[in-house]
């Protein structure tokens, strides 16, 4: 790190100065585009912000994405929205975040709509804007450069596939010190929407019925907190044999392969001819999403999260839906993550969700290999040590 300011340390620690840093970052130049390595010059932190090392980032299927072209973000960019890592200085008028603080990097909001007052800051008036769109902070600069030359950057408030990251004091909960951050990076996003969606949004009631469509990292979380409301039925659906006998390890009841053609069918077996009181849908697939809507209950609830291009339209029959079902859209699993996160990181720590099942850890130099692998089920849930 650069700096020419002498630090001021204040109650929260090193006090951040107005000068730059030159940090390493892994820029996507176009969709598909294999990820370069460079030198980039990150602007220093402002009176709300930290500046963060970063120690790991977790891979979502939002990065895949934007990599992919689906998602539209400004490129060249620098992407990556599961960060963790340590809080090297912080903002003047930041008072709860230290330096040497060890932190968990979640999804940016403005604290100040409807939805943010409420509780619901994945549901922010301005979340596109500020986590997908815009490629910039929310006043349209860009605190990334490379050779004086701005790039799309603060994807999710973050950009972390770099070194280093400046994000707003409010976005990141701090951890203990003992934590290994390369194995709850995920929890920013991935495993924070799927826990999240079902302990939030579903909200089962014990002798539920429900199925989890996916069982990826977030499709995997989903089962832990499903299970955990003791439902009478909880059937993980995936393609991934391996992925299908974790689930079962994690208290799926069922598993059935996603490929199947009677799945419809199935479900319905399972239940009895009773359908499911609930389902979850982490796919993105609109055919998955509507084969979970037909095996839903009178008055169930079927959950879909997965975020396929723009314009992707799931088919639906408007009579069944008449009995009081219900399709659902959710975001970050509608958590406010400095409530949620804790109570998830408890949860690794006993070994209730044992992320170590699913994490493989990747240098920031290979992450073009940790996108194919997470592509091709290789890995469930990648995490790149920059």
């Amino acid at each position: 790190m650069t700096t020419t300011a002498t630090p001021d340390h204040g109650a929260a620690g090193e006090r951040a100065s107005a000068a730059p840093v030159r940090t390493r970052a892994a820029v996507l130049t176009s969709p598909r585009g294999a990820f370069e390595v460079r030198e980039v010059d990150l602007a220093a932190p402002r009176d709300d912000e930290i500046l963060v090392r970063v120690v790991a980032t977790g891979v979502c299927h939002t990065d895949v994405a934007v990599w992919g072209g689906g998602v539209p973000f400004p490129l060249p960019g620098v992407i990556g929205h599961e960060g963790a890592g340590v809080v090297e200085s912080v903002g003047s008028r930041v008072t709860d975040v230290s330096a040497g603080d060890q932190v968990l990097i979640s999804f940016s909001s403005c604290g100040d709509c409807d939805a943010c007052h409420e509780d619901h800051p994945a549901y922010c008036a301005t979340w596109l804007t500020r986590n997908v769109l815009g490629g910039a902070r929310p006043d349209g600069t860009s605190p990334l450069h490379a050779d004086g030359v701005p790039l799309g950057a603060h994807f999710f408030g973050q950009s972390s596939f770099a070194g280093h990251v400046v994000v707003a004091a409010r976005h990141v909960v701090v951890v203990g010190p003992g934590v290994d951050l390369t194995l709850l990076a995920p929890l920013g996003c991935g495993v924070m929407t799927g826990f999240g969606s079902v302990w939030n949004v579903l909200d089962p009631q014990p002798g539920a019925r429900l199925a989890v469509l996916g069982a990826g990292a977030v499709g995997l979380s989903a089962v832990v907190a499903a299970a955990a409301r003791e439902p009478d039925v909880l059937v993980a659906v995936d393609l991934v044999p391996e992925r299908l006998d974790l689930a079962l390890e994690l208290g799926a009841t069922h598993a059935l392969h996603g490929g199947a053609d009677d799945l419809r069918e199935r479900l319905a077996e399972i239940t009895g001819g009773r359908g499911l009181t609930g389902a979850f849908d982490t796919t993105g697939d609109p055919n998955v999403a509507r084969t979970a809507l037909d095996a839903l209950a009178l008055r169930g609830e079927l959950v879909v999260c997965g975020a396929p291009p723009p314009g992707t339209e799931i088919p639906v029959d408007i009579q069944p839906m008449l009995g009081g079902r219900v399709l659902r859209g959710v975001t970050m699993g509608d958590a406010d993550p400095r409530r949620l996160l804790p109570q998830i990181v408890a949860l690794v720590e006993d070994g209730t969700l044992p992320l170590d099942r699913l994490v493989r850890r990747y240098a920031l130099r290979d992450l073009d290999r940790a996108f194919d692998d997470m592509l091709h089920g290789r890995t469930v849930k990648p995490v790149v040590l920059p």
